[in-house]
């Protein structure tokens, strides 16, 4: 609303503009014919005067200007006594004095022009010079002595007045420009708010999935941590284990060694032949056996020191195997850490960015509100509105304030249509009037209902749906109602006109007042109409029971199979404008016949109304899909041929006639197809990327198959 407010302050100064230099052209004219009448009296009062030059003689009155006589429209401001007193003593000096009769012949002939006219109007600066002018030329004509000084002095004001109505004319262009570049501005600083909007939403989706990331790693990083706790842990049990072990096994070898020494004592004690032999010997067998013990213990207590705390090769392996595992996983987690830290960073950023943005816009918001005009209060036209506040909620139920605007103005307007007795003809103009408007006169208003007015809606509808349609539709419907109505058909003419010109929220009504003015085609309305009697058609031949009832399922394929290039929500929101909710199952029931009854005043149920959105979404999806696909402008021209092309690539589908029809709706020329080497004819052929949209907007142009895909690379 805060870009709107420029708007209407350029388009007003624009407005004001132009009618300024409007005044300014009649204004001219105006003092043209006002100086050349006056022109014509200062002729025939030349002569009058001409009695009073003798006294003048080319040399100028020794009158004293403060002779009897009063000056000509001056205001002077009351003197004091003293200077009163002083004038008196002129005035007395002076009494014997007479002013001229020319002078007072000139006198009173400025003062009588000078309240003859009409100083209200925006020209009464130019009025008002006219009559000095006259005076003027009067003392150029009579002082024959300075009639070249004074015609030059003239000419020289003449000039520069002339001078600056030219500069005005040349800087009229220029405003004009400058309110199209304004509005040019206008419509871009929306665009770029309107991807600004579009791009903090998507910043803002992004940042709540990056929240949800660190949240998550944040999770994953608490339970690693908790995992590595334990780790560590069991293995500190299992280290004490194995020490305990260790220290276990020393004392069971210890205990082994003892039991073999006490074995092998034992042994040689029984032993019989142990005493047979050499004591030398025997003594020093024991003697070396003792040095290979003492070795034995030195080298057992040597492994002790060095390799009391070596744990078993296979412990270590499996230990270090782990070991390894967990410092791959902390580095896999360091970095991610460490990217999870930049993001934070980086929506940190973007959170200060996002809330100096909200500032920003609140205060713009608190600007717009406070200089915003506050809603209607809807409720008071409850009293107003004939039928009282029930009537009221029935029309009010489920619009907007646009839609109650439009009932509002509706409801005026019937009450002014009904107080009219006669209509002004609007005269014979045939490239700006229809057919059936051209008559200069007074018709008669016929006062029908509204329901009047509908049903002789339905039966031209259904006259002209019956014959050929060679003519157009505005003749068509003045001769349909000379037929019905005879002599009063331009009465009618005129009272239907009126009633659908007023009701533009009855979709009957306003698409017949479209169709007139010719704003759509007909065909239009026509090929509506015959894809809702298709489909009730396609409806009744699954029901093979004619029992009017269907289920939501059965419902659901005949729409596919009816529209098979519409979207999945598409259907689904058919589905749901016929009765279909988040609730309902796919065996419950619908009376399908009723999604196609229209009321009393002629309007669809809401399937068929969403039926015709949809069509209407999906013409202006098409034509922004031709516009992108043109690549340019909407100023900048476009070639029969490339138009084909562009329309071909979209509609692979397109056969040869419809193609043709759309061209020669675009261009308003005949095109048939052309072999290659003529088609440098056709480059001759171009129109304006906006006026070719409009002209195709009119026509019935939908799609005819899908788009191929490109391949991807």
């Amino acid at each position: 609303m805060a870009s709107s407010a420029p708007q209407r302050s350029s388009l007003a100064t624009s407005s004001r503009i132009h009618l300024q230099s409007s005044r300014v052209t009649v204004d001219e004219n105006l003092l043209t014919e006002t100086y050349n009448a006056e022109k014509r009296k200062l002729s025939q009062k030349r002569k009058t005067l001409t009695s009073c030059q003798s006294s003048i003689c080319g040399y100028l009155s020794p009158w004293p200007t403060y002779a009897t006589g009063q000056t000509i429209l001056h205001n002077r401001k009351p003197r004091t006594d003293d200077y009163r007193k002083k004038i008196g003593g002129w005035k007395r000096s002076t009494l014997g004095t007479t002013k001229p009769r020319f002078l007072e012949q000139l006198e009173n002939y400025l003062r009588k022009e000078l309240l003859l006219l009409d100083l209200s109007t925006d020209s009464s600066q130019e009025l008002r010079l006219q009559p000095y002018r006259e005076i003027f030329e009067f003392f150029i004509e009579d002082f024959k002595t300075y009639k070249p000084l004074l015609s030059s002095i003239k000419n020289a004001y003449e000039m520069m007045l002339a001078h600056q109505r030219e500069e005005i004319r040349a800087l009229e262009p220029l405003k004009a420009k400058l309110v199209t570049v304004n509005e040019d501005c206008n419509e871009r600083i929306l665009a770029m708010r309107a991807e600004e909007r579009s791009e903090i939403s998507m910043l803002k989706k992004e940042k709540m999935g990056l929240l949800k990331l660190i949240d998550k790693k944040n999770e994953e990083k608490i339970s690693l941590q908790s995992e590595v706790t334990k780790l560590r842990k069991s293995l500190a049990e299992e280290y004490l284990r194995y020490l305990t072990e260790r220290d276990a096994r020393k004392i069971l070898i210890a205990d082994l060694n003892e039991l073999r020494y006490q074995r092998e004592d034992m042994s040689l004690a029984q032993s019989p032949g142990v005493w047979g032999e050499d004591p030398v010997k025997l003594a020093l067998a024991l003697k070396m056996t003792r040095q290979d013990l003492a070795r034995t213990q030195m080298e057992l207590n040597t492994m002790k020191a060095n390799f009391g705390d070596v744990v078993p090769r296979r412990d270590f392996e499996m230990q270090e195997k782990t070991n390894k595992d967990l410092q791959e996983q902390l580095e896999s987690l360091r970095d991610d850490y460490e990217e999870v830290r930049k993001e934070h960073e980086i929506l940190l950023q973007l959170h200060m960015t996002t809330l100096k943005e909200r500032d920003q816009f609140y205060t713009e918001l608190q600007e717009i509100q406070g200089t915003s005009t506050p809603r209607p209060d809807w409720i008071k036209c409850e009293d107003v509105v004939a039928g009282g506040p029930e009537r009221w909620h029935m029309l009010a139920e489920g619009k907007n304030s646009d839609q109650l605007v439009d009932v509002l103005l509706e409801e005026i307007g019937e009450g002014l249509l009904r107080e009219k007795d006669f209509f002004q003809g609007l005269g014979y103009q045939e490239s700006i009037l229809p057919s059936f408007l051209r008559f200069d006169g007074v018709v008669r208003n016929k006062k029908p209902t509204k329901k009047d007015v509908i049903n002789l809606l339905k039966d031209a509808w259904k006259e002209r749906l019956t014959e050929e349609q060679k003519d157009k539709f505005s003749d068509f419907f003045f001769k349909f109602l000379e037929s019905r109505f005879g002599s009063d058909a331009m009465d009618w003419a005129y009272t239907i006109f009126e009633n659908i010109k007023l009701f533009r929220s009855n979709e009957l009504m306003r698409q017949f007042y479209e169709i007139l003015m010719e704003k759509k085609s007909e065909s239009v309305y026509i090929k509506q109409k015959e894809t809702v009697t298709q489909l009730l058609k396609e409806l009744t031949n699954v029901d093979n029971q004619n029992e009017g009832v269907l289920t939501m399922e059965q419902l659901s394929t005949v729409l596919k199979n009816t529209f098979p290039l519409k979207k999945e929500d598409k259907i689904q929101e058919l589905m749901e404008a016929g009765g279909w909710h988040i609730n309902s199952s796919n065996a419950d029931l619908l009376n399908y016949r009723s999604l196609f009854v229209e009321d009393d005043e002629g309007q669809t149920m809401p399937f068929v109304h969403k039926l015709w959105d949809q069509y209407m979404s999906e013409k202006d999806e098409y034509l922004q899909e031709l516009k992108q696909e043109l690549g340019l402008e909407l100023r900048e021209e476009v070639t029969l041929p490339k138009l084909r092309e562009s329309l071909m690539i979209i509609d692979p589908s397109l056969d040869k006639q419809t193609l043709n029809s759309y061209l020669n709706q675009a261009f308003q020329v005949p095109v048939i197809e052309v072999p290659e080497e003529s088609e440098e004819n056709q480059e001759n052929v171009v129109a304006q990327v906006r006026t070719v949209l409009e002209r195709l907007q009119i026509i019935d142009i939908r799609r005819k198959g899908p788009r191929e895909q490109e391949p991807a690379s």
